[in-house]
């Protein structure tokens, strides 16, 4: 069993690594070489020999049929021609809607579809976005206010819809919503219609269809409307907002809904290692589990006659499987939740049987029973992070109870040791993943756990009896927080480091096991050399006089990242998606944390949206940085960072290399009214290569340019206006006489950015152009001024969107 367990996980993770997935033939081939391999063992005597077949063949049995699984899955995809068209669907709200200012965000699993009148087939489950506030209305009735209703899960509702495949941002150590969607079994994402030519959406009904979703949706929104009530009145905004993040918390350990969760709150969580604590984790399927069995085997114990039939052990273990099976599916039955509960039953069910297996054989089969449940769960950080932690806690438990006169202490010595083995060994993974660890987490954690596990959960839980008690639960929330938020503030309290490659971080968590081992001193030490690789890592630099340019992938809009030998620029700093996610969290200050850059400079080319959506964050996470920018006096972001006004005529070295800024003039500032015209134009030259990022200045501005006598001829060009018609004229493309081109643009967006008639213009001058959309983030350097190293490309696996 143990052989079948293991061939399995890594044929299953040697197919995760595949870009492509297998032909049909060679699946077939596959599954025969497979079984060949099985029957050779036969004619084998040496056992070694036969184990090896053995193994080989069920790896390959696991690569083929996870290939196998995949095929089919995409097969099921939405078509291409049905991306950007107006379709009619009929189906069922299949989630909880989650509701932000923009509008409504759920999943909708169809019924039918239909193109022009005519049936089609899209994918059974797909996310849409119903965005407000629109306006409706014709000749003869007064124009109305549309915005989305209060939608609940198990409704029918008819309405028109555009689609496209699911296309994430691809960054270097960016996360990867493509393989999220995927996993949770969506094939395509959307918008609701509700323009003047489109028909209203229509509800068809309510039915008893998604009854654990409805439940969830029902207890989710009872506590946000108890715990927000009273303080809506309030004319305190900051107590609106306390008892809000409140509220948002409570309900996240009830029902598992993260996403009501304040992101200024989860900084705090993840500042001071208590992140895990805010959802519900294994540590909360266990202790409810342990509760609900100690309860069910008391109550067994109060009958004779059901003890004499059954043990109340026996008893009080399986009903508190089973009630924290419930309360894991109640949930959202995520990772962590079906690891603790496959665990938690192969200990019941040996038991029972009166069996016990070593504790490594019962890990290896939870994590052999999650990963043929969901293979891709394998790449989630959150799968390690849970077993790495529960391996490592019976890797170090001795067994034996401590001493006699010490029953008082033992909880707490208990919790010490286990906090201090888990902060240990799951530090370099934590740094692995993510890049950041919390120094003091250890100590966050021993306050948070017993107080959210015992305290904070269960009156949650209790509130689904009596609603009182969810504002207990609150009460101790905001008692928590306020101790959290006091840590957070610390000097120190969390270390970033940049994130070193996959075999630097194996090696480090490999000392870090070896520090909490059961092991004499000596073998213990020898963790620490192990470490050091990790902690000391750092990404290569451009040499003195060259630098490197990385185009991210942010959608619609700009943020390219400059680099030198030891200075650092950002040139735009991408959109704001909504008031609580931009470019600058989303993307940029993650990247800037992988790379351990600091900014020296931020350029903001001209006021729209796109361009400065994630300043206000990357000016308050690099506050050494300095603002350059077209931006007006009274501009918002002047009051967190002063800037200077960028003019045509402004140089400056850094390391070698020349930075000029060649419009706008002085005198523009007064005259010229579109924001666009007033974009910032960098031109950066090395002593090989030079690049030149145009903003989004339009066509006047370009013959401007070219008029003025300045050095336009760049190897590289960022193209003007994301490929508006507006610009990229035949004279200003000659003047450059670029051998490469970038363009920042979202997929599929409204604009119809880039746009052909421009793209036609380079391809007649024979410029090289990698969009956004199809490259991801696209890294050029100037000691290789002809190569472009896409991050789709470049790190492409099959589950990953490939637009044609």
């Amino acid at each position: 069993m143990v052989l079948v367990m293991l061939a399995w996980l890594i044929g299953l993770a040697w197919q995760l690594q595949q870009p492509d997935l297998m032909p049909q033939g060679m699946r077939i081939g596959g599954i025969l070489l497979g079984l060949g391999l099985v029957l050779a063992a036969r004619w084998f005597t040496v056992g070694r020999v036969r184990s090896l077949l053995i193994f080989g063949a069920l790896a390959l049995l696991g690569f083929v049929s996870t290939d196998w699984r995949a095929a089919h899955y995409r097969d099921q995809g939405l078509m291409p021609e049905h991306e950007g068209r107006n379709l009619e669907l009929t189906g069922l709200i299949a989630s909880m809607p989650q509701r932000n200012e923009n509008g409504l965000r759920f999943r909708f699993e169809v019924e039918q579809a239909e193109f022009e009148g005519q049936p089609i087939r899209i994918p059974a489950l797909i996310e849409l976005g119903w965005y407000g506030t629109f306006w409706r209305g014709d000749e003869d009735v007064q124009a109305q206010a549309w915005v989305p209703p209060l939608l609940k899960a198990g409704e029918r509702w008819r309405l028109s819809a555009r689609l496209k495949a699911p296309h994430g941002a691809r960054n270097p150590h960016g996360f990867d919503y493509e393989l999220y969607l995927w996993e949770q079994g969506v094939q395509a994402t959307g918008y609701v219609r509700i323009g003047p030519r489109d028909a209203l959406p229509q509800r068809l009904g309510a039915t008893w269809n998604f009854p654990v979703q409805q439940l969830r949706q029902r207890v989710r929104d009872s506590i946000l409307s108890r715990l927000s009530k009273g303080a809506a009145d309030s004319a305190d905004s900051a107590e609106l907002k306390a008892r809000l993040a409140q509220s948002g918390v409570v309900a996240a350990l009830v029902t598992g809904d993260q996403r009501v969760i304040d992101r200024a709150d989860w900084d705090v969580f993840r500042a001071t290692g208590v992140a895990h604590l805010m959802s519900i984790s294994g540590l909360h399927i266990t202790m409810f589990a342990w509760l609900a069995s100690a309860l069910c085997g008391w109550l067994w114990r109060r009958s004779s006659r059901l003890c004499l039939a059954w043990p109340a052990q026996h008893a009080g273990a399986l009903a508190g499987l089973m009630l924290a099976g419930i309360y894991a599916l109640f949930s959202g039955w995520g990772v962590p939740a079906q690891r603790t509960i496959l665990m938690l039953a192969t200990v019941i069910m040996l038991r029972l049987s009166a069996r016990q297996w070593p504790w490594w054989v019962i890990w290896l089969l939870a994590m052999f029973l999650v990963t043929l449940v969901d293979p891709w769960a394998l790449l989630q950080p959150g799968f390690w992070l849970s077993f790495v932690a529960v391996g490592v806690l019976f890797l170090t438990d001795s067994g034996q109870p401590l001493h006699e006169r010490r029953k008082l202490m033992q909880p707490l010595l208990a919790l010490l040791r286990e906090q201090s083995v888990i902060t240990l060994a799951l530090t370099p993974l934590t740094l692995l993943l993510f890049g950041q660890v919390s120094l003091i987490g250890f100590f966050a954690n021993l306050l948070a756990i017993p107080w959210v596990t015992g305290v904070v959960t269960p009156l949650s839980m209790l509130g689904m009896v009596w609603p009182g008690f969810w504002d207990w639960a609150a009460f101790g929330v905001q008692a928590l927080s306020m101790v959290l938020r006091y840590l957070a503030s610390l000097p120190l309290a969390s270390l970033t480091l940049a994130q070193a490659p996959l075999w630097v971080g194996l090696i480090g968590l490999l000392g870090g096991v070896l520090l909490v081992v059961r092991l004499p001193l000596t073998f213990r030490l020898l963790g620490l050399p192990l470490i050091l690789p990790l902690l000391l890592w750092q990404p290569v630099r451009p040499p003195p006089g060259e630098f490197d340019l990385l185009a991210t992938d942010i959608g619609q809009g700009n943020a390219v990242l400059v680099q030198t030998a030891h200075h650092a620029l950002l040139y735009d700093a991408g959109p704001r998606y909504s008031l609580e996610s931009d470019a600058g969290h989303r993307v940029l200050l993650p990247l800037l944390r992988a790379f351990d850059i600091r900014l020296d400079k931020l350029v903001l080319s001209h006021r729209d949206s796109d361009h400065t959506g994630g300043a206000a964050a990357v000016l308050a996470m690099q506050p050494q940085a300095d603002l350059l920018s077209s931006l007006e006096d009274q501009h918002p972001l002047h009051q967190i960072r002063p800037g200077k006004r960028c003019e045509a005529g402004q140089t400056w070295n850094w390391d070698g290399v020349r930075f000029e800024i060649l419009r706008p003039q002085a005198v523009d500032y007064g005259q010229l009214k579109r924001t666009n015209a007033l974009s910032c134009v960098l031109r950066i030259q090395s002593g090989s290569a030079s690049a030149l990022l145009a903003g989004d200045i339009e066509r006047n501005q370009e013959i401007e340019l070219v008029n003025s006598g300045a050095t336009l001829k760049s190897d590289l060009l960022l193209v003007p206006h994301h490929g508006s018609k507006t610009s990229s004229s035949p004279e200003f493309l000659d003047a450059v006489a670029a051998h490469t081109a970038l363009v920042q643009a979202g997929y599929l967006n409204r604009f119809g950015h880039p746009a052909e008639v421009v793209m036609a213009r380079y391809q007649d001058r024979k410029i090289r152009v990698h969009d956004s959309a199809h490259c991801g983030a696209a890294h050029w350097r100037s000691i290789a001024p002809g190569e472009v190293n896409c991050q789709r490309e470049s790190a492409r696996r099959y589950w990953q969107h490939q637009p044609g």
